[in-house]
């Protein structure tokens, strides 16, 4: 199969336990672009989360793309256009507000750029998430809210034991109206019903008219579960969960064995 465009999750997929771009996924992602190949990175994260590995991998050229909040954002990363936005609007933060209260977990939710909390003792999770994605940390109340945000995701963070919890306990009626997906054991994202990563990443091939089945997408955890199913060529890394190896057609190394150049060497540059 000629191979065309290649999704791949950031963390626990494209860099390794200690967060870094190691030396050989590097050359790997750049071969594959040299070959033609769309190469986009397909995140939980916002876009300023994303931009130093976008710069380390070559990929704010023309015609270059990436997919963040787990697809919702589809954008150009040379125009910084987007090609979709799928948001949630001030009612939705309400009712998610009301429910992670009333489940016992913290939140904060993000527009495109900053993450906000409700938390005036601000989660360490929140703290990190902030870190790890360059975005914005604002501490706000529900009443300085602007009544026409655009939010891009809303999340529940908190001890995996509470998180698990949690999910016991939503309404049934809230799996319809959102997409939910768990990145982390300590992160439960809310999205638009219609924003997943493998949403994200079919629109985009459409766009660039290429076909399913010459889509590969890479990823080890719950919200790459979309983008898994969609892909022609479904790759789990060797530290996925079992539910994502399930799902794939293929398993990988680990992230911390460059797994993510082992794929583009052996399905995309053909180094058997």
């Amino acid at each position: 199969m000629n191979y065309k465009l290649i999704a791949l999750d950031i963390d626990g997929t494209l860099i390794n336990s200690s967060h870094q771009l190691t030396e050989g996924v590097k050359n790997a992602v750049q071969e594959a672009k040299k070959k033609g190949v769309k190469v986009v990175l397909c995140t939980g994260r916002p876009l300023k989360g994303v931009e130093k590995f976008l710069e380390e991998l070559n990929l704010k050229e023309s015609g270059d793309y990436a997919a963040t909040f787990n697809g919702a954002l589809v954008q150009d990363t040379f125009t910084k256009n987007p090609v979709s936005h799928l948001t949630l609007g001030y009612d939705d933060l309400v009712d998610l507000y009301n429910l992670s209260l009333e489940l016992g977990s913290r939140s904060h939710f993000y527009d495109t750029k900053t993450v906000y909390t409700f938390n005036k003792d601000i989660s360490d999770y929140t703290v990190l998430e902030s870190y790890l994605t360059g975005a914005h940390l604002n501490s706000t109340t529900l009443e300085e809210v602007p009544k026409d945000i655009a939010m891009s995701k809303f999340m529940m963070i908190d001890h995996p034991e509470i998180i698990d919890e949690c999910i016991k306990k939503i309404p049934k009626n809230y799996f319809e109206k959102y997409t939910i997906v768990r990145s982390t054991p300590s992160f439960l994202e809310f999205l638009n019903p219609k924003a997943n990563k493998g949403a994200g990443i079919e629109l985009l091939a459409k766009e660039l008219g290429i076909k399913q089945e010459e889509v590969i997408c890479v990823g080890d955890a719950g919200n790459d579960k979309h983008m898994i199913e969609y892909a022609g060529l479904g790759v789990a890394m060797g530290n996925a969960s079992d539910e994502i190896k399930d799902l794939a057609d293929y398993t990988t190394l680990s992230n911390d064995e460059d797994g993510v150049a082992h794929v583009i060497k052996k399905f995309i540059l053909d180094e058997r």
